[in-house]
């Protein structure tokens, strides 16, 4: 976990003891799904690998045979434990197929719904976990998840298969204009973060994230090939420290 999704393995580290090893679970599943795209060579085989993890999850909810898997067996435990929603899960699959196609969102509006099924949906499964039902803390974790897809996307243009920048935006200003949208959602997270509860931070700790990739990005002059994009923020466990000592995302 911790060399694959190293933004979230560092929030996790903030979250209570008792809830770690279900959020490693449930990221470890996020992980699984999102690298199917970079680990078949042809979408039927996408396909077939993302119809197994509904098969799995539907079977871990009907308390029905789950398969000898790692991330299922440690999955299908945190489902039973927490009562986790399984609309999420079913829409974090279901947007995983577009990463099998080649072509580009329609426009900005489908670029944040895939924003919002791909990474919106695992913030609200993490809340969950850590036991938050609180509708301020799902319209933050709402705009946290896109924010964090969109600068997550920024950061990876230069080696994606998949182009992101939308057909109706002029590939000169796209990079700047995807950037500035996450920055909007980030600013509508954090209008509400004093109305929510302490314990909903760790799952919205990937806006502090998201916020420093957009201010790296911004300072390369919104060039997504520079080198310098690419090495990891040496202090980001510093200022996830921080923000959570502060309460603040």
């Amino acid at each position: 976990m911790q060399r694959h999704d190293r933004d979230r393995f560092q929030t996790v580290l903030f979250a209570p003891a008792a809830r770690r090893e279900a959020l490693f679970a449930l990221y470890a599943f996020n992980y699984e799904i999102a690298r199917v795209r970079e680990t078949v060579t042809q979408p039927m085989l996408g396909q077939i690998r993302l119809q197994w993890w509904r098969e799995n999850i539907a079977a871990a909810f009907e308390c029905g045979a789950i398969r000898r898997h790692p991330v299922v067996e440690a999955l299908a435990a945190v489902i039973g434990e927490f009562r986790l929603t399984r609309d999420h899960f079913d829409r974090l699959i279901d947007a995983r197929e577009i990463d099998l196609a080649d072509e580009p969102p329609a426009g900005l509006a489908a670029l944040e719904d895939y924003a919002e099924a791909t990474s919106a949906r695992l913030v609200y499964l993490a809340l969950e976990v850590l036991g938050v039902h609180d509708s301020a803390a799902d319209e933050a974790g709402l705009h946290v998840g896109i924010a964090y897809s969109l600068a997550g996307l920024l950061r990876a243009i230069s080696f994606r298969a998949r182009p992101i920048i939308p057909p109706d935006i002029p590939t000169r200003t796209g990079v700047a204009e995807l950037a500035e949208a996450a920055l909007r959602h980030l600013e509508a997270a954090r209008v509400r973060r004093d109305r929510i509860p302490r314990s909903a931070l760790p799952a919205l700790l990937p806006a502090v994230v998201a916020r420093r990739s957009l201010a790296r990005l911004k300072r390369t002059g919104y060039d997504p090939f520079d080198p310098d994009l690419l090495t990891p923020d040496p202090l980001q466990s510093w200022r996830l420290a921080a923000a959570a000592l502060f309460n603040r995302f």
